[in-house]
């Protein structure tokens, strides 16, 4: 029977992500009563970490091994050259695995260098995974089918060569054009969507949606006091942010958040909680805090939206809990579609504000008079090659999709990004909407 130790570097790390995992749930099942509140959203936060970090490592061993290791019997490898690449790899790798540690002692009013620097390396090393990945996948094919000779001879040096090379030089082009196109304002996509049973008297009205902030280490008050001069730029009716505001406490991150206390919709300004918001286990705060900027939290609730023209004409306009606040077991919350829709009838037109897709399926499923679903949470992938991941994960991916003859689903591709300062097949987006009476 092989023991630990004999087994290779890989299959360690990725024992050690299961012992990870499994204290994760243990904690959640077991702990969750025993520790205080503090304690456990450390301790939580602290686990997510070590999880993604020891996921990455097996990763990390492979990119070193492609690109340092693969070259060490070359005549190159004593130069003074190939020590600085040696030494910029392992600084390239070590930025990335600490990425995830700057959400926990990192986070400001405003981002950090060494944060879009950890999370740039971030989203390079997801890249260069892929590259790597897809082209060994190609040689191996390519050495199926055109067979291989007894020996190996230049000609499969050369070839073990190039790919590495290439990786890195494909990785380095899309990670500048995916930092150029996120530093880019959100685009203002507009979009008209009939409602059934939406007043005559409400035609026409605007809604602003706003999805995936995601104020932390690399999102700060800057990028959030645009988003909120584009918004006020549209003179909406009423904004709504669908989720993932931030990553981080809102006592940590409170002067970053100031701009929202400008939003002025006539009609009010509401939220819904992310999966995001439940990683901070800071949600009765940060419901607090919106409160103070005149930002209504809807916690599995709903509210009115009269008509400006006539009193007796409305709509309903409700939110449910993120769906992740089921999964971690958060006190008091969860998706309660029964609850946020009380005395929301199909005699009126029903908005619902839901952050993930899935849970846009799962509420049309148990309410399908549900007229108009918004949601975000998939980022339209953000950067390649998640976006693949994300379309398949999803039941809604991005943009707007009909339901059924009197149902439709708009998905934001998020406002800011996740983390990773780039964007690569997707854009950020503000998305302004205007609401149409049959």
């Amino acid at each position: 029977m092989i023991s630990f130790k004999q087994l290779p570097v890989e299959a360690k790390a990725a024992v050690a992500a299961g012992v990870v995992f499994f204290s994760m749930m243990l904690s959640r099942s077991y702990l969750a009563e025993k520790l205080d509140f503090r304690t456990r959203r450390w301790l939580l936060r602290l686990q997510m970490t070590l999880f993604a970090n020891t996921l990455m490592l097996m990763g990390s061993l492979h990119v070193w091994r492609s690109t340092v290791t693969t070259f060490t019997r070359s005549s190159a490898a004593s130069s003074f050259c190939f020590m600085l690449w040696k030494i910029a790899v392992f600084m390239f790798l070590a930025l990335a695995h600490s990425s995830f540690f700057t959400l926990l002692f990192l986070v400001a009013e405003e981002p950090y260098f060494f944060s879009l620097a950890a999370y740039t390396c971030l989203g390079a090393y997801i890249i260069l995974i892929f590259f790597l990945f897809t082209l060994g996948s190609v040689e191996q094919a390519y050495r199926f089918l055109a067979g291989r000779g007894a020996k190996a001879g230049t000609g499969n040096k050369n070839r073990t060569a190039l790919k590495p090379v290439l990786a890195v030089l494909l990785t380095g082009v899309l990670t500048v054009v995916g930092l150029l196109n996120a530093s880019q304002p959100p685009t203002v996509n507009s979009v008209e969507i009939p409602v059934h049973k939406l007043p005559s008297t409400m035609n026409n009205l605007k809604v602003v949606l706003l999805s995936d902030i995601h104020l932390g280490p690399t999102v700060g008050k800057t990028k959030l006091a645009m988003i909120v001069r584009m918004v006020k730029a549209l003179k909406p009716d009423i904004t709504v942010i669908v989720g993932d505001l931030s990553d981080a406490e809102a006592k940590i991150i409170r002067p970053a958040v100031e701009p929202l206390g400008e939003l002025d919709s006539p009609l009010g300004t509401y939220f819904v909680t992310g999966n995001h918001e439940y990683y901070t286990s800071d949600v009765s705060n940060w419901f607090e805090l919106l409160k103070s900027f005149n930002i209504q939290p809807l916690h599995n609730e709903n509210v009115k939206i009269v008509s400006p023209k006539s009193a007796s004409d409305w709509f309903c306009l409700a939110g449910v809990d993120d769906i992740e606040a089921d999964v971690l077991r958060y006190s008091g919350h969860g998706m309660d579609l029964k609850k946020a829709l009380r005395g929301c009838s199909s005699e009126h037109a029903i908005v619902l504000l839901a952050h993930q897709p899935i849970a846009a399926k799962w509420a049309l499923q148990d309410r399908p008079d549900i007229n108009l679903i918004l949601s975000g949470h998939t980022h339209g992938g953000q950067i390649f090659p998640l976006n693949a991941g994300a379309y398949l994960l999803n039941p809604f991916f991005v943009g707007l999709y009909q339901v059924g003859q009197n149902t439709f689903v708009y998905v934001s591709p998020g406002t800011m990004y996740y983390g990773i300062p780039m964007r690569l097949g997707s854009r950020a987006e503000i998305t302004e909407i205007t609401l149409r009476s049959p």
